[in-house]
């Protein structure tokens, strides 16, 4: 698929429309630097952005939406339920407060953001499942468009289907060169789950790689632009996230240039030579 800019769409699993590029707040602190990164990407031509009630931002993220003046559907806009609020009623809160929070009457994309909390290692699955039928019930409300997961492992998925109505639209994982998550993305492909990468750049970790530098020199690009196109050439959903203007814009500036199928293996070959996803059995949060 040719991919022409930020406007662009995939299409999810139950035909909900998503921009293929979207801001992502991780690590962003609220108030005033939240609001100006959200600002700045909407006004840069973002049209997504991908937020969670963990980043604790989702009202400067509001607010940065209300003074853009965009046209709410205009936008795609993602929160994540924490790991403190799995459960049925604990979720159906979660989902309204961050309604509220964000300002909005409706949410694009709802996930369950960790799949086995460390308080919840004895009945991650029977929890997760009941979340999940909370989501389901917002979304068959209206208050959800789609509904999907983060940071789930092949079990993890399993465990939720055995008694889901819906199939997750979304698995949004730690994705980038130096972690490929081939079996993850392997399960998301068989039910057609899209794989969303929250952190394309590695963490920041492959901004010094020496590949990717190569490649960056020789296409007149930033480092992070080649980060971002790998994921698009592979039909990854990217968030890159910055709170610099220059930054936000330019990590949007990726579709006036392809990379070929050798540079593309070249950067696959970097598996292993950067950070990689916490294991979401073992994390003590």
């Amino acid at each position: 698929m040719a991919l022409r800019g930020l406007n662009d769409t995939y299409t999810l699993n139950n035909g909900v429309k998503i921009p293929v590029v979207g801001f992502g707040t991780w690590q962003t602190p609220d108030g005033e630097v939240a609001e100006k990164s959200v600002l700045a990407a909407l006004n840069s031509g973002y049209r997504h952005i991908d937020t969670a009630a963990a980043y604790g931002n989702e009202e400067s993220v509001g607010r940065a939406i209300k003074k853009s003046g965009i046209r709410r559907d205009e936008l795609f806009v993602t929160t994540k339920l924490w790991n403190s609020d799995h459960g049925y009623e604990n979720t159906k809160k979660a989902i309204d407060t961050s309604l509220m929070k964000l300002g909005l009457d409706y949410l694009d994309l709802y996930l369950i953001h960790w799949p086995n909390p460390v308080a919840m290692r004895d009945n991650w699955a029977e929890l997760n499942s009941e979340s999940w039928q909370a989501m389901e019930e917002a979304q068959k409300a209206g208050k959800i468009r789609a509904i999907g997961v983060s940071n789930f492992r092949k079990h993890h998925l399993d465990a939720l289907l055995e008694n889901a109505d819906v199939i997750p639209a979304v698995n949004q994982i730690y994705l980038n060169p130096s972690d490929l998550e081939s079996d993850v993305r392997k399960e998301n492909d068989k039910y057609q789950i899209l794989s969303e990468a929250y952190s394309p750049l590695g963490t920041g970790d492959l901004l010094g790689n020496e590949l990717v530098n190569k490649l960056a020199q020789e296409h007149g690009k930033s480092p992070a632009q080649i980060l971002i196109r790998w994921s698009l050439e592979h039909g990854f959903l990217p968030l890159p996230k910055s709170v610099h203007e220059e930054y936000i814009k330019a990590n949007g500036q990726v579709f006036d240039f392809s990379l070929s199928a050798d540079e593309m293996k070249l950067l696959d070959g970097l598996e292993g030579k950067g950070n990689s996803a916490l294991d979401p059995d073992q994390a003590n949060f």
